[in-house]
């Protein structure tokens, strides 16, 4: 089959993700009884690939998974959104990546991944996608693939003149210079914390970061805030978007739902305000829902949150002066 040039070019990771239920997580030591179990396609690179298709648009996958059983389920699952698959590599001899995910009644969870065949995504592996990359309006990159790789995508993105979106997850102890200078860094809490240096324990200590960050990257940011919504960096200004009122049931790909629905805003060439309320919508409708891939939202069920809270995810003015995140209309 031939594809139409992608909007968007994922460079990132692919993981079978063993999903574990529980009432609670278990403390360190301790060991719970799980109450189900579930096995789905994940990664950050998959994830936000196939949130990024189901929200509308033309998305590329480049990545590797191993030539075994869930190396085939992986590719399939990415086929069955409509994702180009050309430059899925398989490698011989090697295992694909695998999550442990554990998820509490609350929502909130834990996880451990297995990089296997994702830690062998090479340069070389990004350059012979290069004329996929070029033709898309938005390359995303994550950081569960080696560094290198990431690097060796950007320079190709830079070269053809594609915007570039980077969720630093994991978070390195050091980014190299070439992903500070990504058009879009959007990281969560953790990673923003991680990358400052500086704790982040209250909704003027986020804007404080997602200020810092700004300075040293390109200047636009987003960090996503879970239950306490976004923050946004454009053009020397900081600002808040407000949450969806929706059920929490599994926060797994909240994140990955977000950045995805970012990129796609951006790619449409849509305004902030429209960008930060799409992406924030499709967050809280993964939210809503278990697991990874399946819970990751079609546009059409965006669109309808979007239609039934018009007042969510609008943008105010954030300071990171005060104990608390003040807003003006």
């Amino acid at each position: 089959m031939r594809h139409q040039s992608p909007r968007i070019a994922v460079v990132g990771s692919l993981n079978m993700d063993l999903v574990l239920r529980c009432q609670q997580l278990p403390q360190r030591g301790e060991t719970v009884m799980g109450n189900g179990v579930e096995q789905i396609p994940g990664g950050k690179g998959g994830n936000q690939a196939t949130a990024a298709a189901r929200l509308g648009t033309r998305v590329a996958m480049i990545g590797c998974v191993g030539d075994d059983v869930f190396g085939a389920a992986l590719r399939s699952s990415l086929q069955r959104e409509g994702i180009d698959v050309t430059n899925l590599k398989a490698v011989p001899d090697t295992v694909s990546g695998m999550a442990l995910i554990t998820v509490e009644e609350s929502g909130q969870n834990t996880i451990v991944v297995e990089p296997g065949a994702n830690a062998l995504l090479s340069p070389a592996d990004v350059q012979a996608a290069e004329q996929v990359i070029a033709a898309a309006d938005v390359l995303l990159l994550q950081l569960e693939v080696p560094l290198l790789t990431s690097v060796a995508a950007v320079e190709i993105a830079r070269k053809h003149g594609v915007r570039v979106q980077l969720n630093p997850a994991p978070a390195p102890e050091a980014l190299p210079p070439e992903l500070w200078q990504s058009d879009w860094l959007c990281p969560n809490e953790t990673e923003a914390a991680r990358l400052t240096g500086q704790p982040i324990c209250s909704p003027a200590a986020a804007a404080t970061a997602a200020l810092e960050l700004a300075r040293r990257a390109a200047g636009n940011v987003l960090i996503t805030l879970g239950e306490n919504g976004l923050l946004l960096v454009t053009k020397g200004q900081c600002w808040q978007a407000g949450v969806f009122r929706i059920q929490p049931v599994d926060a797994t790909a909240a994140g990955d739902a977000c950045v995805a629905a970012w990129a796609v805003a951006i790619a449409e060439g849509r305004s902030i305000q429209d960008c930060i309320r799409f992406a924030a919508a499709a967050g809280a409708m993964t939210v809503s829902r278990h697991g990874a891939s399946t819970s990751l939202p079609w546009r059409a069920e965006v669109e309808r949150l979007l239609g039934t809270q018009p007042e969510a995810g609008q943008l105010r003015i954030a300071t990171a002066h005060e104990d608390k995140i003040e807003g003006s209309s």
